[in-house]
């Protein structure tokens, strides 16, 4: 048992990390004569060098923290080596930053200052602290901590599904084998990876397990791996990428949370940053209503203001149609009552978060890096958002909509792709419209997805990329407004006479890739990938248009003939789909060693 003066580190500082993140304005401010060391990860300061933490990796949100957790005691550690100005910052929202701490102070390893709060405060308020050097001096570490025990200790399992990624998650566990061996928590974490391609070489040892499964996707990998934490006993699972390009300090900030949390609901959604600009929130957290709708979508990570905004507002708890995406997403197991739905992948993640009674917060600092999903849109990227978001609504009572409203969805998928030209996609999502319209069984039928990969793979026609022999210049549809109204009702000229003379031959970078409005008037658009190294040509094309959307209408006028029974037949299925009936049949087993 600790005694009275151990202190828990609950938040730990996060440094700028190779490979990971080195956007340094999103990690600190420094101001004057201070260098942060890349491959040391501490600060060195000159007299009057300053940093502060008033940042996304760094700052404390003591709201979120008091609402989840309660009024904790709590204080601040330091190590390293100086003379320095501590001055702690209270920023409340709508109020003036007040100081809870000005002092001089000498570090000489590990120092510890107490924090204290005013019971009063309001919830929306943050804390983050500035040093400043009076002589040379050096920060090697700093945290967060309270004095405060535990209310309980978790036993986190990392769930992470792969698919012949060999690289990416050797370096994974790796990471995550150096992170355990000096990890305070190390007991009570581990990782087991779900190998859906059969082709790791990896032994086994040092908290990582590695499972051999069939390929069911994303879905499927991540089942196995829930159902294995229940088999272990753990209390918390944690659904990770592959390629979990997370800061390792998220992973104990995460724990800690889940350890001090009033109510066992509590689960930790980690935001996704964009690979292509990692100053930039890709999303932190989402909701879903006919459509995903991504928070704090492209928020700069080094303005200040724009981060505290964002932690003010994500303190008060989260809307209800909020759902975590499986990039970092760490639950309590016992409040599980619906296993993933067997999707493949791409929408298992939005009605698991749902459909299951989870608390869902998001954390400063706990986020991954990843390849944005403009980059990776492709006509089966659409076929199964399209269905997954059709599913939602005909499945969950919560969701339910009427076939009118529905239609706004649909409208929705068809706009953003007719006007841009991508016929092979709108093939894609009138594919996905009838799949759905074949019921859960077609689901469980091909949860495999092998057949459906391969029609759509042979499908994808104009739209798949290739290498660019020339760089063309980058052009984009400028027209006046009343020009965009008539291009905009005649879905950009499929409506009007084609081989106008003023049509255009446009280009455009990945950033505008899903923008239509950049495309009035084109006859033939170029689309280039992020590096600009790849790219596909589509052109505007009369007979496509019309197969697609008659295809669309009498794929709309069938859903509407058949909406109630639909309604029965999905709602049915999805319970039976994400039963542990269901998964461990579907992978094959023995339910005796599972454990709920």
């Amino acid at each position: 048992m600790a005694d009275s003066t151990t202190a828990y580190p609950v938040q730990p500082g996060i440094w700028l990390q190779a490979g990971i993140s080195t956007e340094q304005e999103a990690h600190f401010h420094v101001y004057g004569p201070v260098g942060i060391s890349l491959s040391r990860g501490v600060a060195e300061f000159a007299p009057g060098g300053l940093l502060s933490t008033g940042t996304y990796y760094n700052v404390f949100n003591y709201g979120k923290w008091k609402r989840i957790c309660g009024n904790i005691p709590l204080e601040l550690q330091l190590k390293g080596s100086g003379r320095f100005q501590l001055t702690v910052f209270q920023a409340d929202r709508h109020k003036s930053w007040h100081k809870l701490v000005s002092e001089v102070v000498t570090l000489d390893g590990l120092y510890r200052h107490p924090v204290v709060v005013d019971e009063d405060t309001p919830d929306e308020s943050l804390l983050f602290f500035d040093l400043m050097a009076l002589q040379d001096g050096e920060l090697e570490d700093f945290a967060w901590a309270t004095t405060a025990k535990p209310v309980r200790t978790p036993d986190l399992m990392l769930s992470v599904t792969t698919f012949k990624r060999e690289t990416e998650v050797e370096d994974t566990i790796s990471r995550f084998r150096e992170f355990l061996a000096d990890s305070a928590i190390k007991e009570h974490i581990s990782m087991t990876v779900v190998d859906n391609g059969n082709s790791l070489n990896v032994e086994d040892g040092g908290g990582v397990e590695i499972i051999a499964n069939e390929n069911l996707g994303g879905a499927g990998g991540f089942t196995r791996g829930l159902l294995r934490a229940r088999e272990i006993g753990a209390t918390h699972c944690l659904f990770m990428d592959d390629d979990a390009s997370i800061q390792t300090e998220a992973l104990s900030r995460t724990w800690w949370l889940l350890a001090y949390a009033r109510d066992s609901r509590t689960a930790v959604a980690g935001a996704m940053i964009n690979a292509s600009h990692r100053w930039q929130i890709w999303e932190n957290g989402a909701e879903f209503d006919l459509g995903c709708k991504p928070r704090y979508h492209g928020l700069d990570l080094r303005s200040r203001d724009a981060v505290f905004d964002m932690e003010y507002e994500t303190t008060i708890p989260a809307p209800e149609d909020l759902y975590a995406g499986w990039w970092f997403f760490a639950f309590p197991l016992d409040k599980v009552e619906h296993l993933p739905f067997p999707f493949f992948v791409r929408g298992d993640d939005v009605s698991f978060s749902l459909v299951n009674d989870f608390d869902i917060v998001s954390l400063p600092g706990v986020a991954s890096v990843q390849e944005n999903f403009t980059d990776k849109a492709s006509p089966m990227t659409w076929y199964l958002d399209f269905r997954s978001h059709l599913v939602h609504h005909l499945s969950l009572p919560e969701k339910q909509r009427s076939w009118i409203e529905l239609q706004q969805m649909v409208l929705s998928f068809y706009q953003r792709n007719v006007m841009r030209f991508h016929y092979d996609t709108l093939s894609a999502i009138n594919l996905a419209f009838e799949d759905v319209l074949r019921g859960p069984k077609f689901f469980d039928k091909h949860a495999d997805m092998a057949r459906r990969r391969s029609d759509l793979k042979a499908l994808t026609k104009q739209e798949a990329w290739k290498p660019v022999v020339e760089r063309p210049e980058e052009l984009h549809g400028e027209k006046s407004r009343l020009a965009r109204a008539l291009l905009l009702a005649s879905l950009n000229g499929h409506l009007l006479p084609m081989g106008k003379e003023a049509d255009a031959d446009l280009t455009l970078s990945s950033p505008f890739r899903d923008d239509y409005h950049k495309v009035y008037g084109a006859k033939q658009i170029t689309y280039l990938n992020g590096d600009q190294s790849s790219a596909y040509v589509v052109r505007r094309s009369q007979k496509k248009f019309w197969r697609e959307t008659a295809r669309l209408v009498r794929n709309t006028m069938r859903l509407r003939a058949t909406y109630e029974e639909n309604l029965r037949l999905w709602r049915d299925g999805y319970d039976q789909l994400t039963s542990d009936a269901y998964w461990t049949e579907k992978l094959n087993l023995n339910p005796s060693r599972l454990m709920k």
